[in-house]
């Protein structure tokens, strides 16, 4: 029989309900301002485009969502004024 081991990864619980109960109520980790008022936006495109999206997303190393989201903001610039 082998020695118990500290195996801690993702299904570890607090050692305490009250903490376990609490972990659930922290907010998840943001890293912009404005990822707290993001939408999500749906387009319908071929299985090909997808298919060349998710290549250069990968050759990158970057998610598809942040390669498209940069692509977005560079595309489409804040306008003088507010809201355009």
């Amino acid at each position: 029989m082998t020695a118990g081991t500290d195996r801690r990864g993702f299904a570890t619980h607090p050692a305490d309900p009250d903490s376990w109960i609490k972990a659930g109520d922290a907010p998840p980790p943001r890293t912009d301002a404005a990822d707290a008022y993001s939408a999500r936006l749906t387009v319908s495109i071929t299985p090909a485009l997808r298919g060349r999206i998710k290549i250069a997303a990968f050759q990158r190393g970057v998610t598809v969502a942040d390669m498209l989201r940069d692509l977005f903001v560079r595309e489409f610039p804040p306008t003088e004024g507010g809201t355009p």
